[in-house]
This record gives structure tokens, C-alpha cells and sequence, in this order.
């Protein structure tokens, strides 16, 4: 074509490696030669923002189904963090990629704008689960991803109150990297080279009894937290109350049910229906991120049904499409959200409702309606935990497990006490669980855990709902070997 240089993509000769005849895009890595040339590639060319290395020289993989994913030699990885539970129902669901083919091949485009029945049908499960459960009529609002989502929430509660840009948030909590999102994440290093442009958050203790607790029996130190909180509001001189006008400078409670980046912290039963009458005495909304916990992590479509609260405001994503295309949203109740307080074009995204997206999420909610999730998930994570219990017996760098449903964490710790956090010893066992360093029946085989925790020494597992008991087992057999072969090295 007359004007267009036939050469417009050829990749330049200045980059590492492309005087090596190869296909690009089809993902297989057929020699060291050919691994070596995408790794020089990758530290030339490619964003280290947009990417967490755990280790100097992460796998590169080639493959993925059930709970594992493959690299070139073959070599399975057991995977106990499926996309940071992004992928819940297994990599490769035959019934989950059946839908996105048989969309990619009907209707796979549609600007946003315009309604298809997907969209429209995936919004009423969503809306009729949550007022069936909690008895409160909403909307839905999608999204592309968590992050979003937050920001999309945070739009509805300026507007649903007078542009209040103050919010309550946990330490140790976690929503996202966008702007909005991180104002109200409790890690100074996500802001640190940005600053403010509008959020800011108070952020109140999370009741995180084996670091802060320990003397009180749990419900009495989450009883606690609530008492330290509620003294905010005993008198205008407190900071945020205002006693005559029973108005709060604050508009809204951002919490995760079970903190995920903040080490999959679960909080006693009582904690959160003590925390919601303060908010509802003082007009403070609740919002709910369900993005990492939400879609039976928990045993429960959403985490916080396991603590019989009303949330205000749910946001959801990540699992809602096992990762085959990006979606997220919010779900708010009526009040706050309907047309004539949140009206068209209040807040827009080209594929905020894509069907790639939509389909998969909305096959995952018949799903998940069909089955029931939640006695396998609580069944499974019982064994799982079961399992972690008898490893914390065994090896005292094992400081505590603890699990809802399949949300399991494992503190690493100094042996001397098995409480000080041991960052270093946790980072040894990653390296040689990632590197395909462990062997099960003879044969090489790798681990694929989660870090979070606020000293980042917590494995924090979250396994295909679909696992089975045998990989279960194994699960626990190779963390064994893991830190029976740190212990051994001292």
C-alpha cells in the first residue's frame, strides 16, 4: 500500500537477540539460547512499574491448566496463588473458555453505550443475590479492573455526599494503584512519588490479634479497636464530629472483609457488626472490597456474608471472569446510585462492560449457583488448614495459620520465638519453590505461593476452588520440604 513502509513493526536490530529466526507470539521457548534472548529483551524493553519480581530471575512460563502452570521443560508448578485469585476456577476451565470462544465468535465488540443481554442479565444476578442476602435494592456499575472499581465507588460517594473526599480506611489494607485507590491504601510507598489529588484516608487498626492482640481473647481485642474508633465521635473536639449538625467530616469506611496484600488477616465475627452500628449511628457508609476475597475465596459468594453486615457499597472483580477478560464493577444500593442521584455519563469506560467479559462472569454466576461452592470450598480449606497445622507442629518458623475457606495464611517467623517476622527465611523458601527446586515421586516439581503480610513473611495461599484433596496433600508435602531444607541449611 502506496505511503506505508512495508517495515513499520520489524522489530530493530538493537534489540538482544533478534538475529535468531523465531516466531513471536506463539510461546514456546524451544532453547537456553532463545530463553536467554527474551530475558535480555524483557530488561531492555519492558516496565518494571507495571510488574512484581519476587525473585531475580522469575520463571518464564509456557503453560497453564487446572492448579498448574508449565515451563518449557515441562516441569509443573503448583499453583497456591492463581493470579493473585484472579483465576478461582482453574486455568483452562473447559466450561469458562467454551463461553469466551463461543463470544469471541457471536458478539465479541459492542460499545458501551449500547445494551446487550449478558450485561444486563450478569447485573440483575449480581443486584438479586445481594438484596436476597442483605435485603437492600441496588445497581450495578462495571468496570474493567479493581482499581477502577474503587475509583467508580469513590465518584458515587463524593456524589451521594456533598463531595466529601475524606475516608476511612484499615491499616494493612489494600485497593488499588490507581490515584483514588491508593490515597486510600495504607502503603505510603504506592503515593510516595505522586502525593494527593483528592482522597485521604484515616487509617484505623485492623484487628490483627497474632501481632497486636495476643493476652485478649479475639473478640475482646476487635471489641477493643471498635471502642478507640468510636471515641472519634464522643465530641466535636475529637476531630471529625460535628455534634449539632450530627454530620461527620468523613463520608465513607473503605474494608477488605479478609485483608488480602495485608496478609490474609480474617477478623473475629463480632468486628465488624460492632464497627457497623458506629458507622450507621454517625451516617458513615460502609464499602465493601470484595475484589480479592470475593467469588467463594471464602466459602461465601462474598466474604462479608460471614459477618451479617450490610454494606452500602460492594465492589467486585478479579475471579468474576477467572482472568479470560478484564471486568470489575460495584454494586451500591439504590439510594446513592440511582438515576436521578448518579445519572448517565457520571463516570465512563469504552469497555466497561465488554462481552468477553461479561459472558464469562455471568456463566461463572450460573455456575456457581448450580454448585455448591460453598461445602466444597469450606471442606477443602479445612483439610488445607488441617494440614498447615500439623506443618506449624512440626517446624517453629511456622509463627501461625489461619484460613477462611481457601484465604489460608502462614506467618514465617525466627524459630527462637516463632513471632518475630522472618523476611529473609520466607524469601530463601520462594526462591526454591519458584526455580522448580523441589521434587515429588522422583521427579523435579515447583510451588507457586503468594508474600503479603505487613513484613512481608506471610505465604498467602489462595488455590484453585477447583484443587483436589490429592494436590492438597501435596501441597503440604512440598511446604514441608521447603522448610525442612531451609532448616537444615540454618
Amino acid at each position: 500500500m502506496e505511503g506505508i513502509p512495508l517495515n513499520v513493526f520489524s522489530p530493530s536490530s538493537s534489540y538482544p537477540g533478534n538475529e535468531l529466526d523465531h516466531q513471536p507470539g506463539l510461546g514456546v521457548i524451544e532453547s537456553d539460547a532463545e530463553e536467554a534472548r527474551l530475558r535480555a529483551l524483557e530488561a531492555k524493553v519492558c516496565s518494571y512499574g507495571d510488574t512484581v519480581h519476587y525473585v531475580d530471575h522469575p520463571p518464564i512460563f509456557t503453560g497453564c491448566e487446572g492448579s498448574y502452570m508449565y515451563d518449557r521443560e515441562g516441569t509443573p508448578y503448583l499453583d497456591l496463588q492463581m493470579w493473585y485469585s484472579v483465576a478461582n476456577f482453574g486455568y483452562k476451565n473447559p466450561r469458562l473458555n467454551a463461553v469466551a470462544h463461543r463470544t469471541l465468535d457471536t458478539m465479541p465488540q459492542i460499545a458501551s453505550q449500547y445494551l446487550h443481554k449478558d450485561k444486563i442479565e450478569l447485573a440483575a444476578m449480581i443486584a438479586g443475590d445481594i438484596e436476597a442476602k442483605f435485603g437492600t435494592p441496588g445497581r450495578v456499575h462495571f468496570n474493567v479492573g479493581g482499581a477502577q472499581a474503587i475509583e467508580d465507588s469513590l465518584k458515587v460517594i463524593r456524589n451521594a455526599t456533598g463531595g466529601k473526599s475524606l475516608m476511612f480506611a484499615f491499616e494493612g489494607g489494600y485497593h488499588g494503584r490507581t490515584l483514588g485507590a491508593s490515597a486510600i491504601t495504607s502503603s505510603y510507598r504506592y503515593r510516595r512519588r505522586y502525593g494527593h489529588f483528592g482522597e485521604k484516608a484515616l487509617f484505623v487498626e485492623f484487628p490483627y490479634w497474632f501481632r497486636n492482640g495476643r493476652g485478649m481473647e479475639k473478640e475482646e481485642y476487635a471489641s477493643a479497636i471498635v471502642k478507640r474508633f468510636a471515641r472519634l465521635f464522643e465530641t466535636e473536639y475529637n476531630g471529625l464530629w460535628d455534634p449539632k449538625t450530627r454530620e461527620c467530616e468523613y463520608a465513607a469506611f473503605y474494608a477488605e472483609p479478609v485483608q488480602g496484600t495485608g496478609g490474609y488477616i480474617i477478623p473475629p465475627m463480632n468486628f465488624f457488626k460492632e464497627l457497623k452500628q458506629v458507622l450507621d449511628d454517625h451516617g458513615v457508609l460502609f464499602v465493601v472490597d470484595e475484589i480479592h476475597m470475593g467469588m467463594f475465596r471464602t466459602g461465601k459468594l462474598w466474604a462479608i456474608e460471614h459477618y451479617g453486615v450490610k454494606p452500602d457499597l460492594l465492589t467486585f472483580g478479579k475471579a468474576i471472569t477467572n482472568g479470560l477478560n478484564p471486568l470489575a464493577g460495584l454494586w451500591a444500593k439504590e439510594g446513592i446510585i440511582s438515576p436521578e442521584v448518579f445519572p448517565a455519563g457520571s463516570t465512563h469506560s469504552s469497555f466497561n462492560s465488554n462481552p468477553m467479559g461479561t459472558s464469562v462472569a455471568l456463566e461463572i454466576m450460573k455456575m456457581c449457583a448450580e454448585q455448591d461452592y460453598g461445602a466444597m470450598v469450606a471442606a477443602k480449606g479445612k483439610r488445607f488448614l488441617d494440614g498447615l497445622q500439623q506443618l506449624q507442629r512440626k517446624h517453629k518458623a511456622i509463627g501461625e495459620v489461619d484460613g477462611l475457606g481457601l484465604a489460608l495464611r502462614m506467618e514465617v517467623c525466627e524459630p527462637h520465638d516463632s513471632w518475630t517476622p522472618n523476611k529473609k527465611l520466607l524469601d530463601r523458601m520462594v526462591d526454591i519453590a519458584t526455580t522448580g527446586g523441589l521434587e515429588h515421586n522422583g521427579k523435579k516439581i515447583g510451588l507457586i505461593p503468594n508474600i503479603g503480610g505487613y513484613y512481608k513473611n506471610v505465604f498467602t495461599l489462595a488455590p484453585s476452588l477447583e484443587i483436589s484433596e490429592s494436590e492438597i496433600d501435596l501441597a503440604i508435602e512440598l511446604f514441608d520440604q521447603l522448610f525442612t531444607k531451609v532448616e537444615r541449611e540454618g
